[in-house]
């Protein structure tokens, strides 16, 4: 079969690999599509601290079932919930996997879902609703990602709400707190082609490379500042800035992995007693609220979805997303145009 493979740094070729070997417990999926994420762009790049060269690419896949299991009966559609825990070491013991102390991806750990079929375990599959478009679908786990988030800065309706960084999930972000019923929403960043997007999708625009997004939001709220804050950059900018832009108790929400030390303006966080959390995946029972949810938002989710590429021209997916020009936020592998 063909897969997506990572060979070394910035090196993704489509190649003949062997088809997948069946395993106890597991059934057979034939990938429909597999979503391309921030932390396949550092497996690529070669940054990655974990992935090693030869690996199959993709996480956030999903399919059809192609033989019959215990749970599971072929032509199922599924998401596989890829994380993978030891069950052993204290975050596993009380109810933590999500953050297990050598927690795992599939895609990263082991070979990936870029290709045409993976065998996955029954256990970590979900079912998805009957007539929610695979558009929709391929954003459940950046989605559940966004639900996890929301459930650790327990977000409020009518709250007011920052979100630094319109990427797949900073957009993301902003379509929940929207169906949440936020008062106001701001998205920033430098992109304008995503900021187009955001605004299509009801967020209020800042490109903060002409605008001043801190005097935005003071004007916008009394000169308080926003209740708050999602940092989806992990920009040195937005460390700098996100507690001056945050009001009195407010929270501030570290849903990015900032790659390196950056400056943070520690004053505010104290003089205004503010709350700084962050977040890093999702739970078992998050990802399954995802995939209900992805109906709910299906309209939206499609929207943020702006390329599909087929399998066999998918090692072109990193010069696309790198592209500035492209527009590209949610690039996405078609794994049945082989």
């Amino acid at each position: 079969m063909k897969a997506l493979i990572y060979a070394g740094p910035k090196q993704a070729i489509v190649k003949e690999v062997p088809d997948p070997t069946p395993k106890e417990g597991a059934v057979k999926i034939d990938v429909k599509y597999c979503g391309i994420c921030g932390s396949d762009i550092g497996i690529y790049l070669g940054t990655h601290p974990r992935a090693k060269a030869p690996l199959v690419f993709g996480h956030e896949f999903i399919g059809t079932v192609a033989t019959d299991g215990k749970k599971f009966k072929k032509g199922d559609r599924v998401a596989a919930f890829p994380l993978l825990s030891c069950g052993k070491c204290l975050a596993c013991r009380t109810g933590n996997s999500h953050v297990c102390n050598t927690l795992g991806l599939i895609g990263i750990d082991v070979d990936g879902g870029i290709c045409e079929s993976i065998y996955v375990d029954e256990d970590v599959l979900f079912k998805l609703p009957e007539d929610v478009s695979d558009r929709a679908a391929v954003t459940v786990e950046p989605l559940a990602v966004i639900i996890r988030a929301v459930h650790q800065i327990k977000f409020q309706a009518l709250e007011s709400a920052v979100i630094i960084g319109a990427g797949p999930i900073g957009i993301l972000t902003g379509i929940v707190l929207k169906n949440i019923g936020a008062s106001k929403i701001f998205i920033s960043d430098i992109n304008e082609k995503r900021l187009e997007l955001a605004k299509e999708l009801g967020l209020n625009t800042v490109n903060s490379s002409k605008e001043n997004l801190k005097d935005i939001v003071k004007a916008a709220t009394d000169g308080e500042g926003c209740d708050v804050l999602f940092e989806c950059s992990g920009s040195e900018a937005a460390a700098m800035d996100m507690t001056e832009i945050t009001r009195v108790q407010g929270r501030i929400c570290m849903v990015s992995v900032h790659k390196q030390p950056h400056k943070v303006d520690l004053r505010q966080l104290n003089f205004k007693e503010q709350l700084i959390i962050g977040t890093r995946v999702y739970t078992k029972e998050e990802f399954r609220q995802a995939v209900d949810y992805c109906k709910v938002l299906e309209k939206d989710l499609e929207k943020i979805v702006t390329h599909i590429v087929p399998l066999r021209e998918s090692d072109k997916a990193f010069d696309l997303i790198a592209d500035m020009n492209a527009g590209a936020v949610k690039v996405v592998v078609d794994c049945t145009q082989k």
